[in-house]
């Protein structure tokens, strides 16, 4: 009751015209508001800045220039032109580039042809620049219509294009069967969607044995898979899991959001392993973070961990949910 309670509250906020112009103005302003702490900034250019200084701390990133669910093709179109400009403009900045997408903010839900032709030029303009393009997953009822995206593009010749699957889809080991057959990478995550429960695992438990069960298959099978989580236990186990099949640190990487844990971002780039940062940035960033808390209103409890865990250290007291984020 008190979930769905929160998760109107948070929608309402996301929809609300007034408190997005009011706090859309305010909240990106100053070194220290509370929005530049999980925003890479209001444009390419401010995204570029976040950027470098994740690399200066030897981090990977992805930009994700912020957008979903657009409902025109004009929007669709711009996301797109958007799309291929950050990869021009990262270019220029002498930065490597790497984008995530999601395939509504192109139009899938609206005009499936128009999104497929999107994601090919934002392939196509990627490809010159070696640019890599990771296609977020959204909710269940998203997942075979992007899949079929993906695997449209794959085969035309576009492997600069790669996936998410979310263990706590309970068809998230047939997909990946299904990916890892065409050699398609792939990013592991939990899942922050609320789903039904003949659609998803309903427990925490099952959502993390499965993420190590489709971890272990990754390891043995998959082609450069990256592991998003802020879970220390996680981690841990990802860590020895790739140790005990003598899987290098250099045959996969670990992602996290920006903002969230940098003490084990830090904490696993000074143990010799690649960790790349989820880089949004845009002006549409405040529906995006009450979406984020809408998805799982626990994740509002997990953003206030976070914060506690950097200035408490990594006691491991408050639980290891990371079911917050973009995917």
């Amino acid at each position: 009751m008190l979930d769905a309670l929160s998760r109107r509250l948070f929608l309402t906020l996301a929809d609300s015209a007034t408190l997005r112009r009011t706090v859309g103005r305010y909240g990106m302003r100053g070194p220290r508001s509370f929005a530049r702490r999980f925003i890479g900034g209001r444009d390419v250019d401010e995204a570029i800045g976040a950027a470098r200084s994740l690399e200066q701390r030897g981090l990977l990133h992805t930009f994700n220039y912020l957008g979903e669910h657009v409902r025109s093709l004009d929007a669709a179109e711009q996301a797109t032109l958007a799309y291929i400009t950050v990869i021009e403009t990262v270019r220029l900045a002498g930065l490597s580039c790497s984008l995530s997408v999601k395939l509504t903010q192109l139009g899938l839900e609206i005009a499936p042809d128009t999104c497929v032709a999107g994601l090919r030029r934002i392939l196509q303009a990627a490809a010159g620049e070696r640019c890599f393009v990771r296609v977020d997953m959204e909710s269940s009822g998203l997942v075979d219509p992007t899949l079929e995206v993906v695997e449209t593009l794959w085969r035309e010749g576009a492997h600069n294009v790669g996936v998410v699957l979310q263990s706590a889809l309970r068809r998230a080991d047939t997909d990946l069967e299904r990916v890892n057959r065409l050699g398609i990478r792939v990013r592991l995550v939990k899942g922050a969607y609320k789903e039904a429960a003949d659609v998803a695992y309903p427990s925490k438990r099952d959502v993390d044995d499965a993420f190590v069960r489709l971890m272990r298959v990754l390891l043995a099978k998959g082609t450069g898979p990256a592991f998003a989580t802020h879970d220390p236990r996680m981690i841990d186990r990802t860590c020895a899991e790739a140790t005990a099949a003598h899987v290098p640190p250099n045959q996969f990487e670990f992602q996290m959001l920006y903002g969230v844990r940098r003490d084990l971002q830090a904490s696993l780039r000074s143990q010799g392993y690649a960790v790349r940062v989820y880089l949004p940035f845009g002006a549409d960033w405040f529906p995006y973070f009450m979406r984020r808390l809408a998805e799982r209103p626990a994740n509002a409890l997990f953003v206030l961990r976070s914060l506690l865990y950097e200035q408490l250290g990594d006691q491991r007291t408050f639980g290891g949910s990371d079911r917050i984020g973009p995917e």
